[in-house]
This record gives structure tokens, C-alpha cells and sequence, in this order.
């Protein structure tokens, strides 16, 4: 039974929120001001405190500033009877859950503690597993043979044009290929040449010599020298202007830079693009050259979205709240909906939506309400088409849909459901975990 503290020195609110609690099915505790609420705190045993704001003494605010010095205390909901812009900001900074207004009725109260208290099931779900920002997160059919050509490609030094849409992970595909190859002690070195202005592209690949050009104060040794015996990945190569591409097509050739105002200098490079572009469609329409096409693309590597990774999008999404703050973990529900969500963004507008809810929920589970800013899901009752997709999103499709009916038809017993579906338990509980099946 969760004890809730609560601190108000307004005695009759005090017991009207105990008695409240306790129909609520919570264990309540009080204390009548600051500093007899952090001297309970301190002993421990306390799952959720509901504070007031305005007490003789310590205030609300500077008990929820010393909880945070602590650093572990428990999930706090500031209650004022007059909420300003002022105190309702600075609350909220210190790591409130919420600030709300009293009186707080039955309802809202039952709401809120739901929201301090996650449910036993998920708050015992695994922890996620350390975390690092190169991490190649995937185990879906499409990724797993993504990760078998970086494992070919690794050690050796060919050309790679890295194909996707945007926010497919095209620079931690490249990143991952040098981390794992025989040049992973030298320096990786990205251009985006897309966000670079093409008077100045060139410079910076290539760089130039003091008095070059006006402004050019100090030697430049631009990115290929720069990356020399390591890598240079040319992001949004697709946008580059094309005379600056037949001097990457030289280079290319030759390993060799000349910089601007400077003699030419032998380099040794590994080089790695990538392109959302169609750059074949865009030989045909003769805005990029096609020796240079060619010359990048001596092994293509697409990425696939993650519309067809349905497999990946919840380790991906545990994978980036653990790289978050506070240890937040997916509660089943949520799980549900983002795999529902279509993601046009790809893994970027996931990884943007997991900081999100990171930043903004201040509960250890992430609840399936988090995620109302996305867009809406598709009704429940439209028609699925099975054969829609890849082979590996349409299996997927259907392992979710006969995990379902199974549980459905043995009332929730996981080991019947596995012996009818012809798996072992394990593998259905990870099936479960990923697909966010509860």
C-alpha cells in the first residue's frame, strides 16, 4: 500500500486528504510544515508527497529545492490555493510532477496519484541497459542485414554511399563503420554539405593557404586533410553544387588535395556518403555527374524507414530514454502507440519524441498518454492489408495479430498462449516486450 505524505498547514485539509486517500486505498502520513516533512522524508518509506505551498516558516518551494539537493527523493505534487506564473514555473523547474489549485477533488486526486504511482506490473519492468550516443540500435530483419554488410565493409576501404530517407541513421551507419574498422584509432570527420554554402564547401574540404582570398587570415587544412589516414563522411552529398563536384571527383581519384592558394597535398582517406536523394534520378535530370555517382557508389547501402522496422521502434525508443536522464522506462500501453504512429520523421523524429516525453513526464514509466502529441493513429476498426510493405514489416503484422488472439483465447495465460503458438515462453515474453503486447 503506497504511504503518501502529506504537508499543509491547514489542519482540517490535511485530514479531508488523508480520509481521501485512504477510500483511495493509500496509507496517508502529515506533517504541518517544511521542516517536519523533510525530517519524515529522511527516514525513508514515502512514495509520493502532495505539498503545500504557502506555510509558515519553510514554504513549499524551498522544501521541494532541498529534496532536490538529495537528489532521490520521492514523485512531489505542489496544491496552492493561489497559483501564479511565478511559483507555478519555478515548482515545476524543481522537478514537481504537477501544480495544482485546491480544493482538489476525488477524481482529480485519484488521477494525479496514478500518475505519481506507476502500476506494480511496470514499474518492475527490466531497467534499460546502459546506453551511448553510436549505439546501432536493431534487431529487425532489415537492420540485422544492414549490420552484416557494416561487418564486410568495416575493414576494408571502399567507397560507401549510405542511401535513406531523412532521419533513417545514415551518419551512425557511417559512424559505426568506422568504429569498427582498421581505422577506428583516427579521426571520423563529418560535412554536411547540404548546410554549408557552396563558396565555402570547397574551402572546407579542401582548405586554403593565408591571403587565398579576402578574409582568409590563417592557413586552413580543410576536412580531407583533416580526416587524413582516418574517415571522411560527406553528409547530403546529393546537395552538392556541381562544379564543386568535379573537384571531389579529381580528388576522389587521385587522393589528392590542392587547397585553395596552396600546392597539391597526398591524402589517405577512407570516404563514406550518404543521400535522402535519388542521385540516379538526378544523373537523368543532369544535377549531379555521373563518373561521380558512380565513383561514391562503389557499394550502396540503403537504409530502410522505420515504418518498416516495426521490430525496432520500441528498443529504439527504450534505447534513447535510457540515454535521457532519470532511468524512465515504456510502460506497454505506450508501447502500443508508438508502434501505431506511422513515423515520417524515421528514427530522428522517434529519438526527438523520446527527449520529449524524457523532458516533460515526471513519472519513472512512461504512460501511453505521453504520447497525444503525435499524430493519431490510424481507427481501430480500418482495414489492415497484410500483404502491405516488406516481407519483415508484414511478419511482424502478423506475429502481433496471432500473439493477440492466443492470449485472448487462453485468458491471458502466457504459457498456454506459447504452447499454442508452437514457441517457448521466453521467446514469447520478448515478442511481448516488443511489440508492446500487454
Amino acid at each position: 500500500m503506497p504511504r503518501i505524505l502529506i504537508v499543509d498547514d491547514d489542519t482540517a485539509l490535511r485530514e479531508g486528504l488523508a480520509e481521501t486517500l485512504a477510500d483511495l486505498g493509500h496509507r496517508p502520513e502529515q506533517a504541518a510544515d517544511g521542516a517536519a516533512a523533510l525530517a519524515r522524508l529522511a527516514h525513508g518509506g514515502i512514495d509520493a508527497v502532495l505539498l503545500d505551498l504557502r506555510m509558515p516558516g519553510m514554504d513549499g518551494i524551498e522544501v521541494l529545492r532541498r529534496l532536490r539537493a538529495r537528489g532521490d527523493g520521492p514523485p512531489v505534487a505542489v496544491l496552492t490555493a493561489v497559483a501564479t506564473a511565478a511559483n507555478t514555473i519555478e515548482a515545476m523547474r524543481l522537478g514537481a510532477v504537477d501544480h495544482l489549485t485546491k480544493p482538489i477533488g476525488r477524481a482529480d486526486l485519484a488521477g494525479l496519484l496514478a500518475r505519481m504511482l506507476p502500476a506494480a506490473a511496470s514499474a518492475a519492468s527490466t531497467p534499460p541497459a546502459a546506453a551511448s550516443e553510436d549505439d546501432l540500435v536493431g534487431g529487425s530483419a532489415a537492420m540485422r542485414e544492414v549490420q552484416k554488410a557494416i561487418g564486410m565493409l568495416a575493414d576494408t576501404d571502399a567507397t560507401v554511399l549510405i542511401t535513406g530517407e531523412t532521419g533513417t541513421g545514415k551518419e551512425v551507419v557511417a559512424r559505426a563503420i568506422h568504429r569498427h574498422g582498421a581505422r577506428a584509432g583516427r579521426a571520423f570527420v563529418a560535412v554536411n554539405c547540404a548546410a554549408i554554402p557552396a563558396e565555402l564547401l570547397e574551402s572546407q574540404l579542401f582548405g586554403h593557404v593565408r591571403g587565398a582570398f579576402t578574409g582568409a587570415i590563417a592557413d586552413r587544412a580543410g576536412s580531407f586533410r583533416e580526416a587524413d589516414r582516418g574517415t571522411l563522411f560527406l553528409d547530403e552529398v546529393g546537395d552538392m553544387d556541381l562544379a564543386l563536384q568535379a573537384k571531389l571527383l579529381r580528388v576522389l581519384q587521385d587522393r589528392v588535395v590542392t587547397p585553395l592558394g596552396g600546392r597539391p597535398v597526398p591524402v589517405d582517406v577512407r570516404i563514406l556518403a550518404a543521400t535522402h536523394h535519388d542521385l540516379a534520378r538526378a544523373v537523368a535530370e543532369g544535377t549531379f555527374r555521373e563518373d561521380l555517382f558512380y565513383r561514391l557508389g562503389v557499394v550502396p547501402l540503403a537504409l530502410p524507414p522505420l515504418r518498416e522496422r516495426l521490430a525496432d521502434i520500441v528498443p529504439l525508443a527504450e534505447h534513447f530514454l535510457a540515454l535521457a536522464p532519470g532511468q524512465k522506462r515504456l510502460s506497454a500501453a505506450a508501447a502500443a502507440r508508438l508502434m501505431a504512429h506511422p513515423w515520417p520523421g524515421n528514427v530522428r523524429e522517434l529519438r526527438n519524441a523520446m527527449e520529449r516525453v524524457a523532458v516533460l513526464s515526471r513519472r519513472p514509466v512512461i504512460g501511453s498518454e505521453d504520447f497525444d502529441f503525435l499524430q493519431a493513429a490510424p481507427a481501430a476498426g480500418a482495414p489492415v492489408d497484410w500483404l502491405e510493405g516488406e516481407l519483415p514489416q508484414a511478419v511482424a503484422r502478423l506475429e502481433a495479430a496471432m500473439i493477440r488472439r492466443a492470449l485472448l483465447a487462453t485468458s491471458g495465460n502466457r504459457a498456454e498462449a506459447a504452447r499454442r503458438l508452437g514457441i517457448h515462453r521466453q521467446l514469447l515474453y520478448e515478442k511481448l516486450r516488443r511489440y508492446g503486447i500487454d
